[in-house]
This record gives structure tokens, sequence and C-alpha cells, in this order.
């Protein structure tokens, strides 16, 4: 089996760190939300809000399957 190019570690790479700035953003978001609604927030070092679960954030972060008409 042939290793894998070069080419492939860079593109893993940028998707993985749009990936992690996205849930940053997303993490932000809520803290602001949150904020102004005056709900303290608890979040622990995973950078996700206690009101989501993992499941449910990982979901999120997955566009909707577009039906082929």
């Amino acid at each position: 089996m042939p290793a894998k190019k070069q080419q492939t570690h860079a593109k893993r790479a940028r998707e993985l760190a749009v990936k992690e700035k996205r849930e940053r953003k997303r993490a932000k978001k809520a803290e602001r939300l949150a904020a102004a609604e005056g709900v303290p927030t608890s979040e622990d070092d995973s950078g996700v809000s206690p009101e989501t679960s993992q499941d449910e954030s990982a979901a999120a972060a997955v566009p909707a399957p577009v039906e082929a008409r």
C-alpha cells in the first residue's frame, strides 16, 4: 500500500482547523447569548456548552443531506 501524500495530510489539517474554529465560534455565540439572557455559564474544558450534549453538537456540525430530485 503506498504512503499517503503530503497533500492529504495538509488537507486534513486544514479541515480540522476549520472545524475547530467553527466549534470555538459556536461556543462564543452561545456564551454571548447566555450572558445576554442573564444565564450563568459553566463550560468545561471541552468548550461545549452544558446545555448541548456532545452528540448534539457533533450533529449540528454536519449539514443535513440534500435530497436529489
